[in-house]
């Protein structure tokens, strides 16, 4: 069947001065000429979104989302009335956040992390942000040290609130945090800790062994794509070395004291230089 708010693959059943029409079953929907392929033929699969247009019709566009029903994504604002907020997703026709489901007010041009729902009175797409009734700690199959899909929530006093996966509820400390980040920004993220009553701690960075190799090789990919030269040491201070990786000062000297043990590096006060032969 066709599904509202979901990307699917429909077939072409017949062409009109005014699009296509694409079905499955005993069922169609029309793609509006605007998203027609260049190239085409009847019973041709096509991967399309299905939504309720301005007139409340179903249509299909070719143009994908950012996400669809049952996702949390990033939104952003782009204007408010005094019955909710009207989110970007990527479509043509924005979303609302009735005012109802709002954890707090929404302020035009801000991002929010959102849930994609359906309005089941009117079959339209609606979001929320109360995302508590839509994440669980509970069955969950998550390993230290996993590599995971992030958005994040919201900011609170020790970091940043997270959603993990599309279902379980994170973490992030803020002295760990050495980049900019608001509500709706999606990352891939590390489990660092789950904790006894299964609240889970999140790390933006590899943890372990694995978190230097890549962090060195990160250093050593900038040092062969700058000349062999990086404008920071030794000395640099925690605010310079976040300017260029996403480090804390006590990690890159970590793994600076390793690249240089290794014969790879010369370490100044304010500069790192890659030695002569050791680029690869």
């Amino acid at each position: 069947m066709i599904e509202i708010g979901k990307r699917q693959t429909l077939h072409i059943r017949r062409q009109v001065d005014f699009g296509l029409y694409l079905g499955i079953e005993d069922q169609e929907v029309l793609l509006p000429k605007k998203y027609m392929p260049d190239s085409y033929a009847i019973g041709d699969p096509i991967e399309v979104f299905v939504y309720k247009d301005h007139m409340n019709r179903p249509v299909a566009v070719s143009i994908m989302p950012t996400g669809e029903v049952g996702d949390i994504v990033g939104a952003r604002v782009n204007h408010t009335t005094d019955f909710g907020a009207f989110v970007d997703i990527g479509l043509e026709k924005d979303v609302l956040v009735p005012k109802k489901e709002q954890s707090k007010e929404m302020i035009t041009g801000k991002t929010y992390a959102v849930k994609i729902l359906l309005d089941h009175m009117t079959d339209r797409l609606m979001a929320s942000t109360k995302l508590g009734a839509f994440v669980s700690n509970e069955d969950m199959d998550l390993q230290v040290g996993e590599e995971v899909d992030l958005v994040v929530w919201h900011k609170t006093d020790l970091g940043f609130k997270v959603i993990i996966n599309q279902r379980h509820l994170g973490l992030i400390y803020e002295n760990e945090v050495f980049e900019y980040l608001q509500a709706g920004d999606e990352r891939k993220g590390f489990v660092k800790r789950i904790r006894e009553d299964n609240k889970v701690d999140i790390s933006l960075q590899a943890q372990g062994y694995q978190a230097v190799i890549d962090s060195s090789d990160q250093i050593i990919e900038f040092l062969n794509d700058n000349g062999g030269i990086l404008e920071i040491g030794d000395k640099s201070t925690p605010e310079e070395i976040r300017s260029y990786f996403n480090l804390s000062k006590k990690n890159f000297k970590k793994i600076l004291g390793g690249l240089y043990k290794a014969g790879r590096i010369e370490i100044q006060d304010h500069k790192v230089i890659l030695k002569s032969g050791r680029s690869a």
